[in-house]
């Protein structure tokens, strides 16, 4: 699927179009092993990741699909950039500096309507502007999209900017930033699916789950935080040491009813506001290792609980129950509305600036 290098490259092709007409392009970064990441401007959107596993033999280990249609017709945010709020914000509403402000609720886990994702159309389904880089024998592409005051209801003109690096050792670094000129929450994420034996290649209950988290943020049956923050000891959401992901999802625990399997914030041990461990998975029949490091506060571990089989990815399979699971790093969901999590509100003259990198090894 893809070769060995001695210099990294960047190809480009035409992806299709979008229904107003906006032509898509579909990059493929290479690094010097060989290694490959596929990125369309259409959402930011991580179309492919092809990584090796502990013989050698590459793969493709994130969701997706292979045409512009299929991520436009139906997609469950397969490898978007999530804004501007990733994750659900109560009833679609906020307060900032004594306005409300009512957003679109496109989503109704429990029957309860919210905010999800920026809503009915957000970052991941704009046309961004794309440019390739290539610094210091790393190749990247920078993309940047300008959200207007009132887009999706929030208030302000904000500025987006998301740079991929895809260097040698198989590190994926995502390097986010914005501006504003009116106070807005802002709160971007990176929505892959993963799974380390190859896309299309069963569940990803035996992959084995380390989280660098002693609590996490409970829900109501709506998916909104209840505002507390809970010890994970002795629950299933415990992953401080190693457990397969499907070892106890099936526990008789209000949670894991609520999420239908694991959809939740945990929020992270953090020693600095530097890039830190935030979570590490192994799977062991390809020995294929995916670290998450970060400077955000939380991680959303989503374990594709509403995938059912009726989306056929990449190779031909159909995307069943929990063939992919997520690890979004995030500020806490609903933080608008939750004064003791920590502030999502970007201001005039501040810039937001966030990195979380993904490296894949093997052992």
């Amino acid at each position: 699927m893809s070769f060995a290098t001695e210099t990294p490259t960047i190809t480009m092709r035409h992806f299709g179009e979008t229904e107003s007409g906006q032509a898509v392009m579909l990059y493929s970064l290479v690094n010097a092993s060989g290694a490959q990441l596929d990125v369309t401007n259409y959402g930011g959107t991580i179309t492919r990741i092809v990584v090796p596993d502990r013989s050698g033999k590459m793969a493709d280990v994130v969701l997706g699909y292979n045409t512009l249609d299929e991520y436009v017709q139906d997609s469950p945010y397969f490898g978007c950039i999530i804004g501007r709020y990733g994750n659900r914000i109560a009833n679609g509403q906020f307060t900032l500096d004594g306005t409300t402000y009512q957003l679109e609720k496109n989503d109704k886990p429990g029957d309860i309507p919210c905010h999800l994702h920026g809503g009915l159309k957000g970052f991941d389904k704009r046309v961004w502007q794309a440019m390739p880089l290539i610094e210091n024998g790393i190749v990247g592409i920078k993309l940047s999209y300008l959200s207007p005051d009132g887009e999706g209801g929030y208030p302000g003109n904000l500025e987006a900017e998301v740079t991929y690096w895809w260097n040698n050792n198989n590190e994926l670094n995502i390097e986010y930033k914005a501006t504003t000129d009116k106070a807005t929450p802002v709160n971007l994420t990176q929505h892959s699916y993963f799974n380390l034996r190859g896309e299309g290649s069963g569940d990803i209950l035996g992959h084995e789950l380390t989280i660098q988290a002693e609590k996490y943020t409970p829900v109501t049956a709506g998916l909104i935080p209840t505002g507390e923050i809970t010890a994970v000891a002795g629950t299933p959401f415990d992953f401080t040491k190693s457990h397969r992901i499907g070892e106890r999802i099936g526990n008789d625990h209000q949670q894991l009813k609520f999420g239908k399997g694991y959809d939740h914030n945990w929020v992270l041990k953090r020693q600095s506001d530097g890039i830190e461990l935030a979570a590490s998975v192994f799977e062991p029949t390809t020995g294929r290792v995916l670290e998450v490091w970060t400077t955000e506060p939380g991680l959303q571990f989503y374990s594709g609980n509403f995938l059912d089989g009726h989306l056929t990815g990449k190779s031909g399979q159909a995307y069943a129950f929990r063939n992919g699971f997520c690890l979004e790093t995030q500020h806490y969901p609903d933080s608008p509305n939750q004064p003791n999590f920590p502030s999502t509100t970007l201001k005039p003259g501040e810039v937001y600036k966030t990195t979380t990198i993904y490296k894949f090894k093997t052992k």
